[in-house]
């Protein structure tokens, strides 16, 4: 990658960005028993050449960002197998390496395919208590609780060289708030994406308004938007986010289906005509303002192939 590229930089350029799709679900079809508190974090104790090669496989579908294994890993979350805080913080570091020897490993083996980004992904609160609580938001914890949960995987996501953070899956304002802190603290490129209760409110019943209000004063934030969310609610979200944000707009929905927290299952999509493809939203969601597109939950490399294929460059403006 070139030196300096950055979030920012290729954003400014003009240009658009693919995203990488799901993680776990692709982990699983690798064989992996994510049926476990640490869910993909697991793999990285386990497995972690896997990671590595689901890593691979979306840059060789087309993506141009991989987001790290670390949504899920934490020292609270270790300690329960019994690793200390520096085993812990040296697993989050792994995730870093793993994606960027799968982004070297593409590039040397495609010379022309530009830029690639390592997004260390900051997950919430709620996926340590892994009760499905990130799609809920029903969690309260103090500033400065929520800031000493996140700071030491922040800093070895930033230590270990993530280009920038995925604070992801976001339910809670007031965790963004701590978040938007450590951000500014950690001087780090950032993007910030929230569950919906609906199209027009996170999951812990905040308007979007406000949040794109506290997201587009810090220059630190590059874009905003949503993931982990139904197909069906991303065009109205991100035409309320466009109403209110300076930012790019980001959006990684699940592949279509509906997930149930409590019996953690997939099932046919809530919404009363489903969402359609990633592929056949991309236009519409480039019309409202989404300048980086990808998977969360149960897309596959080749969903990201598609999209891929149907991310033509903007014409200049």
């Amino acid at each position: 990658m070139p030196q300096n590229t950055t979030l920012s930089t290729l954003l400014a350029s003009g240009k658009d960005l693919v995203l990488d799709g799901a993680l776990a679900t692709e982990l699983e079809a690798h064989g992996c028993d994510l049926e476990d508190a640490l869910w993909s974090a697991k793999v990285l104790l386990e497995q972690p050449h896997l990671i590595k090669q689901v890593h691979r496989d979306y840059f060789d579908a087309g993506a141009s960002v991989a987001i790290t294994a670390s949504y899920q890993a934490t020292p609270q979350g270790f300690a329960r197998r019994g690793l200390s805080v520096e085993e812990s913080l040296e697993l989050v570091a792994l995730s870093v390496r793993l994606a960027d020897e799968a982004r070297n490993e593409h590039a040397a083996a495609n010379p022309d395919a530009g830029a690639l980004l390592v997004a260390g992904s900051v997950g919430p609160y709620g996926a340590y208590l892994a009760d499905g609580s990130e799609y809920r938001g029903d969690y309260t914890l103090s500033a400065a609780d929520f800031k000493e949960f996140h700071r030491p995987r922040i800093a070895a996501l930033v230590e270990a060289g993530a280009d920038f953070l995925a604070c992801e899956t976001l339910p809670s304002y007031a965790e963004a708030e701590a978040l938007l802190a450590l951000v500014a603290e950690f001087d780090v490129e950032s993007w910030f994406t929230f569950t919906l209760r609906d199209s027009g409110h996170i999951s812990d019943g905040t308007p979007l308004e406000q949040v794109a209000a506290l997201l587009s004063a810090e220059p630190r934030v590059a874009a905003v938007g949503v993931n982990c969310v139904p197909l069906e609610l991303v065009s109205d979200a991100l035409g309320n986010l466009q109403k209110f944000s300076n930012k790019a707009l980001v959006a990684y929905p699940n592949s279509g289906e509906s997930y149930d927290a409590v019996t953690k299952t997939w099932g046919p999509s809530e919404g009363a005509h489903g969402g359609g493809t990633l592929a056949g939203n991309a236009a519409d969601w480039r019309g409202r303002g989404a300048r980086l597109i990808g998977g969360c939950c149960r897309t596959t490399p080749r969903d990201i192939e598609e999209l891929a294929a149907n991310m033509t460059p903007r014409e200049p403006a």
